[in-house]
């Protein structure tokens, strides 16, 4: 006989038959800011969360995200609308960092994280296109460390830019993690060996990065 599982979002009791699946609210009640500033925001008739980065923190790639409470998550899907804008004080690098981090620890000093440099996806420059996503793990494997190792292993190009909804769909199973962009059925992103290792579980948390003024709804997750 199949199981069943059962968790409480804002109030309901969602039923689901051996995968779980969670439609979440982006609201204060069950979000924690992590060295980002977070508020509900009116944006296209609706109401969005919107995050930016704390300016005291100057290193990139760090833990500076929004953590969703009381999701532990290991292998499963997660899906969310982001809109990236840049800042009036970014910089001519900054890029309109923007994604999703997931197997977070309880100290926030450990984590996997996926996210998409918008300003990269319509440049002209062929090798900022290529830079277009990326992937990261926290501390150990900063993007530039990933860089220099693995060139081209951890990034990717798919068209994508400032200000406009993307879709972002990160599927994890054990050492694996796809980036799935928009509806499209193949994925702009293939992670096979996540750097935290495949028994790892933890928060997922909504990132930004310097320069960036992120928006996000529409926050789905199944685990499996």
């Amino acid at each position: 006989m199949k199981g069943f599982n059962c968790v409480f979002i804002s109030g309901l009791l969602l039923l689901s038959i051996d995968l779980l699946a969670q439609s979440i609210k982006l609201t204060p009640n069950n979000l924690v800011a992590n060295q980002v500033y977070m508020s509900i925001e009116r944006l296209e008739s609706k109401d969005v969360l919107k995050i930016i980065k704390d300016s005291t923190i100057k290193a990139v790639d760090e833990a500076t995200f929004v953590k969703i409470k009381d999701v532990d998550f290991q292998d499963g899907t997660i899906e969310v609308k982001v809109l990236s804008r840049l800042l009036k004080t970014a910089r001519p690098s900054d890029r309109g960092f923007i994604g999703i981090a997931f197997r977070i620890n309880e100290q926030n000093s450990a984590f996997e994280c996926i996210y998409i440099r918008p300003t990269n996806g319509r440049a002209d420059d062929q090798v900022r296109r290529n830079h277009s996503i990326q992937y990261f793990a926290f501390p150990d494997f900063k993007f530039d460390r990933l860089r220099k190792e693995s060139p081209e292993k951890y990034e990717s190009y798919a068209d994508m830019g400032l200000n406009e909804w993307l879709k972002m769909k990160i599927v994890v199973k054990g050492n694996q993690a796809k980036l799935f962009l928009n509806d499209n059925q193949q994925p702009s992103l293939v992670v096979n060996d996540l750097k935290l290792g495949e028994n790892t579980a933890g928060a997922l948390g909504l990132f930004v990065d310097v320069g960036t003024e992120g928006y996000f709804t529409d926050l789905m997750v199944t685990r499996d």
